[in-house]
């Protein structure tokens, strides 16, 4: 027998539950699960998102266990929650799981994020899961000055950030849920191509490549940007498992409760089966999870183009204007780089056969952001010590050489 838990991680393949995965059963060193399933609609073998070179390897460890499901079903949902023959009940659920793509139909946000988060807090429920932790991304808009804590009222942003806001209301309302809220920076690392540090990596290096600086539309550039590496998302949802796990909701609600504030249109959520009545007040433990950065659009332009041997500069205000002007502007802003990188990725010494890394911005990736939160709580409360406290050229070169060793980035000395 083992006093370690048992662990599922529901969904985020394509975003960040790798990471934890890795920290739960490391290739190396000894694990901190008795067993672990990871359970997503991904097929892994051959895989049908990108995964990485060193995820195979764990998927190989007889305590880990990969499931392809669809997570709408009810049936499906309860089917995963059950044990191997000879396996004790898990013990700690995290949820990745929503949608994360910005220009999806509103429907299919609210699918592929709320009604699956549903089903799965229930059945966790049901089963008196010690430990549910929630991965929020951060589709929201903060005020440009200051770090913002926990009971601030923060803005949701667009139909993406509505429902995945909805979805902790939803969460929230159900009171057997062990439930924990992780409010994620803008996250970035190793075999991580989603999101828009990703992507500014990958930009900042074609501009880099053609020896000119790179610019933003945004001048001056003061919107805060705070980041969060793979390996603190990984670490602050173990970190939270463990402190909920003993104490239950109840008691943690008392110590890190917060109202999860309404957001939303009223005669919209009538027809979402499972969404409190917009007048409940609903409270759940939630914790931002952000590095010490304190980043600005600036700041981790900066980083990224000195990594990269350039500059970063903004458009002019005639420049701007007209840019904005146009409807075509995303096209017009990637056409250049897109080239570039595809140039980079051909002159490749050894040549790449396939990369999932992309220069192309898409809309969300070329807004104005204004994600500002402040860390204190999750250390002071939980305890938490951050793995990767400053986003810099050393987490930067860590990730663009795993990308290096396995193949995916270009190699041009």
């Amino acid at each position: 027998m083992t006093d370690k838990p048992s662990a599922i991680i529901f969904g985020g393949l394509n975003t960040f539950s790798r990471a934890l995965a890795s920290l739960l059963v490391p290739s190396e060193g000894e694990p901190l699960v008795s067993n672990l399933r990871i359970v997503d609609k991904f097929s892994v073998n051959p895989p049908t998102t990108y995964i990485g070179s060193e995820f195979p390897k764990i998927l190989k460890n007889p305590r880990v266990e990969y499931r392809q499901a669809n997570l709408t079903i009810p049936a499906v949902v309860s089917t995963v929650f059950e044990p191997k023959e000879g396996n004790p009940p898990f013990d700690f659920a995290f949820d990745f799981t929503g949608e994360v793509k910005s220009d999806r139909q509103e429907q299919i946000i609210i699918n592929s994020t709320c009604n699956v988060a549903r089903l799965l807090g229930l059945e966790a429920a049901k089963r008196k899961i010690k430990a549910y932790i929630r991965i929020q991304q951060p589709f929201y808009e903060t005020a440009k000055k200051g770090s913002h804590d926990e009971k601030e009222d923060i803005k949701p942003n667009g139909a993406i950030g509505t429902w995945w806001h909805e979805t902790l209301r939803i969460l929230g309302a159900i009171d057997d849920l062990n439930l924990v809220i992780l409010r994620i920076g803008f996250g970035y690392g190793p075999f991580t191509n989603f999101g828009i540090i990703a992507s500014a990596i990958t930009v900042a290096s074609v501009y880099g490549f053609m020896k000119k600086p790179l610019k933003s539309l945004w001048s001056p550039g003061k919107n805060p940007t705070h980041t969060i590496h793979v390996d603190d998302i990984a670490g602050a949802a173990w970190a939270c498992a463990e402190w909920i796990a003993p104490q239950g909701r109840k008691a943690a609600n008392a110590v890190a409760g917060e109202e999860i504030i309404f957001h939303n249109d009223k005669n919209k959520i009538k027809d979402v089966e499972g969404t409190p009545a917009h007048s409940q007040t609903i409270i759940a433990p939630v914790f931002n999870v952000v590095d010490d950065s304190d980043n600005t659009a600036l700041s981790t332009g900066e980083t990224l183009t000195s990594f990269f041997g350039t500059t970063f500069e903004f458009f002019n205000l005639v420049e701007t204007t007209m840019l904005k002007l146009k409807d075509d502007t995303v096209e017009e802003i990637n056409e250049h780089h897109v080239s570039a990188w595809t140039q980079m990725v051909t002159n490749s010494n050894p040549p790449i056969l396939n990369t999932p890394l992309t220069a192309y911005l898409d809309k969300f990736a070329l807004e104005k952001h204004n994600v500002a939160f402040s860390n204190k709580k999750i250390k002071e409360i939980v305890g938490y010590k951050l793995k990767r406290p400053h986003f810099s050229h050393d987490t930067v070169k860590e990730t663009v050489e795993k990308w290096k060793t396995e193949g995916t980035w270009p190699i041009l000395e």
